[in-house]
């Protein structure tokens, strides 16, 4: 198991089941995943909270390469050498490193993003709480294709994560609603250099414009087949209230979502509470040297990670 802590819970299972544990009894009008969308600094956070707090749904934060850390053990951030030995300052400072670290990097944030989409559904499927959430793994692919883009990763890279993507997300059901904001890039430039970290502001303004485009031209197009989608100015997103009436007014009769029942449910939820088997199709094998290492490093970074 992926998430290891000094308390044992009862797992849900079978037995459960049995005895009558059914998730469509807890579900209420807001029983749902939302995911907000959008470029760096566009108030993505912001807004996912006010929704949250007016509709009594769970706000997730967006999965960052310590989310294991910070909701596992004692929750203390370990060293990158236990996490993809990868970090956003290195990549800010030089996103064509020649080792391969803008590729570990959103390698890593993508199995942390598709951990967050596992939690999320099995907070959903056991307490009947909807989720909103900052980006999911639907969506992380629009920073791979702004690195592919840029020239910061080898097309080789490209090509392993669709596949892992594929299959990584394959047995999860997608957001119910994606909310996008839309901040132009100089604007987003505009509020990185205002209130961003010190690395962010190297960010190249048209890695951030192949953010955008990647959004709108593709995952945006995409995910409305299955999910409803709303789109918002930065002055727009301001107004919760208007966000909330918009959201009121959806039918939410699109997507998987309607075809399943208490059965479909229940093995979702054994499957999403099984954080090691949800990470397995991440690490199908390929050489990748991006993200290879020997199986003496391997030894060492798993007896020293067994010492913390």
């Amino acid at each position: 198991r992926i998430h290891i802590s000094s308390k044992q819970n009862l797992q849900y299972g079978w037995l459960a089941y049995m005895l009558g544990d059914r998730a469509t009894k807890k579900f209420t009008e807001y029983s749902k995943i939302f995911t907000v969308e959008g470029n760096l600094s566009s108030g993505k956070g912001k807004l996912a909270q006010q929704i949250a707090e007016k509709l009594g749904m769970k706000y997730f934060p967006e999965a960052d390469i310590h989310y294991v850390d910070r909701i596992t053990g004692d929750t203390a951030l370990l060293h990158e050498k236990f996490n993809g030995f990868c970090n956003l300052e290195r990549f800010y400072n030089d996103p064509k490193c020649p080792d391969g670290h803008s590729y570990r990097l959103q390698a890593w944030l993508f199995g942390n993003r598709v951990l967050q989409y596992a939690d999320a559904l099995e907070h959903l499927l056991t307490t009947g709480q909807g989720v909103v959430m900052e980006r999911s793994p639907y969506s992380d692919f629009v920073f791979l294709h702004a690195m592919f883009e840029q020239g910061y990763i080898h097309k080789r890279c490209l090509d392993h994560y669709k596949e892992i993507k594929e299959i990584s997300i394959s047995e999860f059901l997608p957001p119910h609603l994606v909310i996008y904001i839309d901040v132009p890039v100089p604007e987003v430039q505009k509020r990185i250099q205002e209130k961003g970290e010190p690395y962010e502001k190297k960010v190249s303004p048209l890695y951030l414009q192949n953010i955008e485009d990647a959004y709108k031209k593709t995952f945006l197009p995409e995910i409305s087949e299955t999910s409803e989608v709303l789109q918002y100015t930065a002055a727009e997103a301001e107004d919760v209230e208007k966000v909330i009436e918009d959201i009121e007014y959806l039918k939410f009769d699109k997507g998987p979502w309607l075809e399943q029942d208490d059965v479909s449910f229940h093995h979702l939820r054994l499957y999403v509470q099984d954080k090691g088997g949800v990470l397995d199709p991440a690490a199908i094998p390929r050489f990748i040297p991006e993200i290879t290492i020997g199986g003496n490093e391997y030894d060492k970074i798993y007896y020293e990670y067994r010492s913390v």
